[in-house]
């Protein structure tokens, strides 16, 4: 098959659009920054695309709550398309502000098994701080995201003040049953190495990511696409070192690249 189009959505206030069309073109897609002005003015031209995602950053400047005015100008202005495109054979992926639009878009039904019906939430950190450090995150989630990647513990950064997962417990057993907890915070070498928590914000059941039913949409608050490159990672010297003594070739992707390349292989296998 052709090499997939990704569309990374660029909204007032998000800012890592760049990182993001380099870790989808380094994983071996076409990616494109295309504003939301622009997407509303030309709604159909979304779905000329197989991979949508939304970046993180601070939409709107979280005015009214992250990620809230964006989900309100998705929802007002090109819902029909949006349904049509998640509804077709393609992925979409939210990247923290870009979760937190996801959730308040009602991207991850449960109970109601309808899009469009937000039944959980992003809120405030524990700590009632933004927070921005590396955690341990362990996959278990379906679909083509973490293909090859539930067996290990991998280092992803964070940086968020509402990030703290949250539904209730109807929502949450039926998003356990149906394998939609994609993500979990775990304690691993990074919160070994610089003596950290585990769950850095207080999400429930330390969840970190989430996916629909279909494992084709996922959302997570760590950033992968900071993640893509090996000498990103907080301990690289001492990986680095390590390697070399043991002989190893040393990696020049992180655990980010992996996920990005899931998302191509799954049009191009």
């Amino acid at each position: 098959m052709a090499i997939p189009r990704v569309m990374v959505l660029k909204e007032h206030g998000t800012n890592c659009e760049m990182e993001s069309v380099d870790a989808f073109e380094k994983a071996g897609a076409k990616a494109k920054i295309v504003h939301m002005n622009d997407l509303i003015d030309s709604p159909k031209t979304l779905l000329r695309y197989q991979i949508l995602m939304l970046p993180g950053g601070f939409s709107h400047g979280d005015d009214t709550g992250s990620g809230l005015a964006w989900a309100n100008r998705i929802r007002g202005n090109i819902w029909d398309t949006v349904r049509k495109y998640i509804e077709g054979d393609r992925l979409a992926l939210g990247i923290c502000n870009g979760f937190q639009t996801l959730v308040n878009l009602g991207f991850f039904p449960t109970v109601t098994g309808q899009y469009g019906i937000r039944n959980s939430a992003l809120i405030h950190n524990n700590s009632a701080r933004y927070t921005c450090r590396w955690v341990d995150l362990k996959f278990s989630g379906k679909g083509p995201w973490f293909k090859g990647m539930n067996e290990q513990t991998y280092p992803f950064p964070i940086a968020h003040g509402e990030g703290k997962f949250y539904a209730g417990l109807e929502t949450f057993l039926d998003m356990r049953e149906k394998g939609m907890i994609a993500a979990k915070y775990t304690h691993g070498e990074i919160c070994n190495y610089q003596s950290l928590e585990a769950n850095p914000n207080g999400s429930l059941e330390d969840i970190a990511g989430v996916t629909d039913e279909s494992g084709k949409v996922l959302g997570m608050m760590p950033h992968p696409e900071r993640a893509f490159y090996f000498d990103r990672l907080p301990n690289a010297p001492y990986l680095k070192e390590k390697f070399k003594r043991q002989g190893e070739k040393v990696p020049k992707h992180g655990p980010g690249y992996k996920i990005f390349k899931n998302a191509v292989e799954y049009f191009t296998r």
